[in-house]
């Protein structure tokens, strides 16, 4: 493994089993990962977009073993992470961690908020009462919460706040990971940049690296510092965020884009309107999976699936006819 990479994917696939009938048969697969590859380095943020169901929190969760991958690698600083359990997967538990999306349902409302804090602490560390009462003190006025409200419940914060907890836990234990599984998403616009500006803040001051999942472009452009672009299971382009936004190469990306709302009305930009639904993954297309809504399509790309090639810039696409095919190495 490269020393500059904390992440490396290899060929991952992640299939679900579609089963069928009172024998409850296997007559199918959901191919929600399927061949991976992909490298994050220490202390960056890399961000993942795509549309709903194109697998992005599928992947995200096979990186933290909380799906077995079907095939291929996932290697966290030279460990395959498939391979481990027991203790072995216990002491990864400490590294790796995750952000979840719904700051209403990923906190339990049983619980104190020191409680839900203080959890990852009484499951991996041998701290006294005290000494966990004050690291969670630590840890709620790092994320920008009152800790005099840690006896309180969740539902007595908003959703901002809530979130703020789950960031509070997550780097409890003083993971060198972190999976941001669309973090964001559920928080209005004004919060979603509160939070963003909070996990910048947290990067830089503890070398968190991050894995950020998200819905669309225009969340991970801020905190992103290189960005993949996923469509049905698998990476159609990768590239540095502010190289994306300025010249996509693969047709998908270039759709997402031009449906980024503009802040200034004056500057028009024409919108790629995609067409039909996204295939099911179930039965992807043959060849490129993205042809039978490619506004640029030609035949090859009905019949021979593109790679995930290196260009020129050090750029990533698979597209047999990239936007710009200048960059071809």
């Amino acid at each position: 493994m490269n020393a500059e990479y904390v992440l490396e994917l290899r060929g991952v696939k992640k299939y679900f089993p579609i089963r069928s009938g009172l024998l409850n048969r296997v007559v199918g697969q959901v191919k929600a990962v399927d061949d991976v590859t992909l490298s994050i380095r220490k202390g960056e943020t890399f961000g993942l977009v795509g549309e709903s169901g194109c697998g992005k929190s599928t992947l995200g969760r096979v990186v933290l073993n909380l799906h077995k991958a079907t095939e291929g690698e996932v290697n966290f600083n030279g460990t395959d992470v498939q391979k481990l359990s027991g203790q072995e997967l216990r002491r990864l538990r400490k590294q790796m961690q995750i952000i979840f999306q719904d700051p209403f349902g990923s906190l339990n409302p049983r619980f104190l908020v020191k409680d839900i804090i203080g959890e990852p602490l009484r499951l991996h560390e041998r701290m006294t009462e005290r000494e966990i009462d004050s690291r969670v003190v630590e840890l709620m006025e790092l994320v920008g919460l009152d800790a005099t409200r840690r006896n309180r419940y969740p539902q007595e914060f908003s959703g901002g706040q809530r979130q703020r907890i789950g960031i509070a836990r997550a780097i409890a234990l003083n993971p060198e990971f972190i999976v941001a599984d669309e973090a964001v998403s559920a928080l209005d616009v004004s919060v979603q940049s509160q939070v963003i500006n909070l996990l910048m803040k947290l990067q830089r001051e503890l070398g968190l690296t991050f894995l950020f999942i998200a819905h669309g472009l225009n969340v991970v452009r801020h905190i992103s510092d290189r960005v993949g672009v996923m469509y049905l299971g698998k990476i159609v382009e990768v590239a540095p965020t502010e190289e994306l936004f300025a010249k996509p190469l693969h047709p998908y990306t270039a759709a997402l884009l031009s449906a980024i709302p503009r802040p200034d009305p004056t500057r028009k930009r024409e919108r790629i309107v995609l067409q039909g639904d996204v295939p099911s993954p179930a039965n992807p297309p043959s060849g490129c999976r993205f042809h039978p809504r490619c506004p640029a399509a030609q035949a090859k790309c009905s019949m021979e699936e593109p790679q995930l090639r290196e260009l020129a810039d050090g750029r990533q696409v698979a597209c047999h006819f990239p936007l710009d095919a200048s960059l071809i190495g």
